[in-house]
């Protein structure tokens, strides 16, 4: 079977390169597709193809995908955490620096000097003291989501020779084992504002996360501490922020994400979107995109979807397998084997896993699976999409 897949946005060549000719036919064009391949393009208020079997962003964030309608349809969405970690991390850091010496006020005070040398000089020694920071060993940095970005962050920063403390409820097992030793985990957000010096975020935006830095959290924070945002502008709730920020309560405030309201503000520096604009990032994010998508439509393996849980079972010469999206029931299973059994055919392996109310099963199948078979797995109640592979 040859999978079509459209690609939304330039992807980079090096992920496109890993699907063959002869299986896959790719580019922006491609008519019925049974996988999207995006990047920043916006699916909201777009018709779901028919064909439609699985959505892939090139990027850790999937604001531009309607998740939800996907959900219902079984179709999964995959993200790429950790392809641009490092790129982010390198940003987060700089705009650490960035508030810590004032570095882009300076530099703007020397763009504008005029004069000659001697002139320049005495308007130096005059202006420097206006552009007086602080230096990092002995601060204290609180990190807000101990993701892929969160934990490479709190580690440089650890070698920074800051004290680090971190807050995430849900960290998982993974970046827990990656994370420094001496980094403190804190088990509340008004445990880590109250202690920091510095604070950065790094947690998706999502409905609980919206606004979460408010007028409450601001007036926990220290009046010297600086805020940094290369998450999501809406973390921050924007009025909040100025109030906290005319006030005194906050030092200032570093994004990623200009708005009229921060333009041109003293003691505020934004940057254009560029936590993931390096060709490194870019490319790491399409080869783990496109390596999703090839694992899913060729094998039913699922890593790294934000809507169904991860799937992967080893596939014996010979099998052919079933690949179902279905809502977490009781007796759903049974019900799968049973259609199965009818059907004269043996399994050989299988793999249930939920996340959530949703759930996946593959089931491997000695003999042929007929249309038949796979229209009666389809109309089982709750199950959203069946197919054979």
């Amino acid at each position: 079977m040859t999978f079509r897949i459209r690609t939304l946005n330039a992807i980079s060549q090096a992920g496109l390169s890993r699907l063959s000719a002869t299986t896959f036919d790719v580019g922006p064009d491609v008519v019925d597709p049974h996988a999207i391949l995006v990047r920043s393009a916006s699916l909201h208020g777009q018709p779901i193809p028919a064909s439609l079997m699985a959505v892939a962003r090139a990027g850790a964030g999937t604001n531009n995908i309607p998740v939800a309608e996907m959900s219902k349809r079984g179709i999964p969405v995959f993200n790429t955490p950790g392809s641009n970690a490092n790129a982010v991390k390198e940003l987060v850091v700089a705009g650490i620096f960035l508030a810590a010496r004032n570095i882009v006020d300076a530099a703007a005070f020397a763009h504008r000097l005029e004069g000659d040398h001697e002139t320049m000089e005495k308007l130096v020694e005059a202006g420097k003291k206006n552009y007086v920071g602080f230096e990092l060993p002995g601060r204290t940095l609180g990190v807000i989501g101990l993701g892929a970005i969160g934990v490479e962050v709190a580690n440089v920063a650890i070698s920074l020779g800051m004290k680090v403390l971190g807050y995430d409820p849900a960290i998982t097992v993974e970046h827990a084992w990656r994370l420094a030793s001496n980094v403190e985990r804190v088990i509340s957000l008004d445990q880590l504002l109250r202690r920091s010096d510095i604070i950065t975020l790094h947690i998706p935006l999502v409905d609980g996360t919206r606004g979460l830095i408010g007028d409450t959290q601001f007036r926990s924070m220290k009046n010297s501490a600086v805020l940094i945002n290369f998450a999501r502008g809406p973390i921050v709730d924007e009025p909040a922020l100025i109030e906290a920020l005319d006030s005194g309560q906050l030092r200032g405030y570093v994004c990623d994400f200009p708005t009229p309201l921060l333009n041109k503000r003293p003691r505020v520096v934004t940057l254009p979107h560029l936590g993931a604009s390096t060709r490194e990032a870019e490319e790491n994010s399409a080869l783990m995109a496109v390596d999703q998508l090839r694992e899913y439509l060729t094998d039913g393996t699922i890593r790294n979807a934000v809507n169904f849980p991860n799937a992967q079972l080893a596939r014996a010469a010979g099998v052919r397998r079933l690949a179902l999206a279905n809502a977490n029931v009781p007796n759903m299973v049974a019900r799968i084997s049973t259609i199965v059994g009818e059907a004269g055919l043996n399994i050989a392996d299988l793999l249930n896993t939920s996340r959530g109310e949703l759930a996946y099963t593959l089931v491997d199948v000695n003999g042929e699976v007929t249309d038949a078979l796979v229209q009666r797995l389809a109309a089982i109640d709750g199950v959203l999409s069946a197919r054979v592979i």
